[in-house]
């Protein structure tokens, strides 16, 4: 054999992978559809909606990975997974290593595989997806079944941390970012501790995403493995209230990271927007979700069931929020947006799944005016139909009113989720740390490092409204600049 047959035998052999298969008859697997429950059922409950992948199943997933050599599937994840590296092992049926792969660089796989919007990232490039009738390998469902497999089975093994160097850490917020940085940091031996200002920690993963979509329990056993790894949570602790971030360096951190998220509410600014029965998104989503309010018999936080509910908004939150609706009773359930269904920032898979369980949707449609009853409570809205015109900043193209398209929509509550801004307590209550004009803390895109020294910042607090595995991967670089600072500059 020359050496051009030989180099081709060694391509092939390396793209062959350890499942054997030539690649012709990978790329004939279909991709496995992950069973759910029934959309007449699951409307009714806020249990889980999809059930996960089978074993079975889940190794033919694998099968379909071609392991190609420039890992398009690696540059494409925010965080760095070894996406090849975890399906091999899967392929080799060793669920626990390649769940231990994935937290090699992501600490929260659980969360990640059942929210992260693998579509536009680690799948978008995947080689297996290319061509008319091609589809991505499924790598988020993998990512699900693994870290499930190996909690479920409790394989989970705690890392091991580095010597203790002497040096603390404050993380102001237990979201994605914050989590992150818990564990990337306590591995390399700080002492960590994270100030979280609700009654119990994850941030906007337990306040902000339903239980139909990411179970508290899975979240809280991921916080249970970073305290098993010696990470400390201070819940009920608002962070520039009960402490400011000058006071947290004179109890002794060395370095802060906040990751407080985005959470004070965007509203429309029109007329009747105060009457009652007229809700942020993220008041309504945490009541039903971190004070439970679905559940009547345990619970008596008060909460507006309403049996015509419009939400306004066509991303994830809104279709959480319109989901949340139709659990909490509603017979008409409705998504209000401004553009037409291709621009809706929301998941594919979240449209479908609000598709199937019966929410209707109001397209290039928004309100311009909320009409209340004598008691003023909102009873109806005027809303006013839309056309596209050019492309704005953000790359879609600008709604333009239709001149005479008004019409009354009845609705006894209503769901505002058009965004969120900065919370400005820690701004205000910390001298020097500079922020832009929407009230985001300016952070250095490389180190997170903010204007203040030894005060690094990630995640939406940062960008604004963003997505799980972007907090977590800017909080992957926070801790590599925080330990670099920690060991290079503070002496011990």
């Amino acid at each position: 054999m020359n050496n051009e047959n030989k180099a081709v035998a060694k391509k092939k052999k390396k793209l062959e992978g350890p499942n054997k298969l030539p690649i012709k008859e990978r790329m004939k697997i279909p991709r496995q559809v992950m069973p759910a429950q029934d959309p007449n059922v699951r409307k009714k409950n806020f249990e889980e909606v999809p059930f996960g992948l089978s074993e079975e199943m889940a190794f033919i997933e694998a099968e379909r990975c071609l392991d190609c050599p420039t890992q398009p599937c690696v540059k494409g994840c925010p965080v760095e997974v070894d996406i090849p590296g975890f399906i091999k092992l899967i392929l080799e049926k060793d669920y626990a290593a390649a769940a231990r792969k994935i937290k090699e660089t992501n600490a929260l796989p659980a969360v990640c595989g059942r929210v992260c919007p693998q579509e536009e990232q680690c799948e978008i490039v995947c080689i297996t997806g290319k061509g008319k009738s091609g589809k991505p390998v499924a790598i988020g469902y993998l990512e699900r079944f693994v870290a499930d497999y190996e909690r479920e089975h409790n394989l989970v093994q705690l890392p091991k941390n580095a010597p203790p160097t002497g040096r603390k850490v404050a993380i102001v917020g237990s979201g994605p970012a914050g989590l992150t940085v818990a564990g990337d940091l306590i591995k390399l031996g700080h002492e960590v501790t994270i100030f979280e200002a609700l009654h119990r920690p994850g941030g906007v993963l337990v306040y902000g995403i339903p239980e139909f979509r990411l179970p508290k329990s899975i979240v809280q056993a991921e916080c249970d493995v970073l305290a098993d790894m010696g990470v400390q949570f201070r819940n009920s602790t608002v962070i520039g209230k009960t402490d400011t971030i000058d006071e947290l360096f004179e109890m002794g951190y060395d370095a802060i990271f906040i990751g407080t998220g985005a959470g004070l509410p965007n509203f429309m600014g029109i007329e009747g927007e105060n009457l009652i029965g007229i809700y942020s998104a993220n008041e309504y989503l945490t009541r039903s979700n971190l004070m439970r309010a679905f559940d009547e018999d345990e619970y008596d936080t008060p909460i507006i069931r309403g049996k015509n509910v419009a939400v306004l908004g066509g991303g994830n939150t809104a279709m959480d929020a319109v989901r949340t609706a139709l659990r909490l009773g509603a017979e008409n359930a409705y998504i209000v947006y401004r553009r037409s269904e291709k621009e809706m920032p929301a998941r594919i898979e979240e449209i479908h799944h609000a598709e199937e369980e019966g929410v209707q949707f109001h397209l290039l449609t928004t309100p311009i005016k909320f009409i209340g009853d004598e008691q003023n409570r909102v009873k109806a809205m005027e809303c006013v139909k839309m056309e596209l015109g050019e492309p704005d900043a953000s790359g879609r193209r600008r709604p333009v009113p239709i001149e005479g398209s008004n019409y009354i929509m009845e609705v006894d509550l209503v769901v505002v989720a058009i965004g969120n801004s900065s919370n400005p307590l820690i701004p205000q209550t910390t001298p020097g740390l500079e922020c832009n004009r929407w009230g985001n803390i300016v952070a250095d895109p490389e180190t997170m490092q903010t204007s203040r020294k030894g005060v690094y910042a990630g995640g939406d607090i940062v960008t604004g409204g963003a997505t799980v595995i972007l907090a977590a991967g800017a909080g992957k670089k926070a801790a590599r600049a925080i330990h670099k600072y920690l060991m290079e500059e503070v002496k011990k």
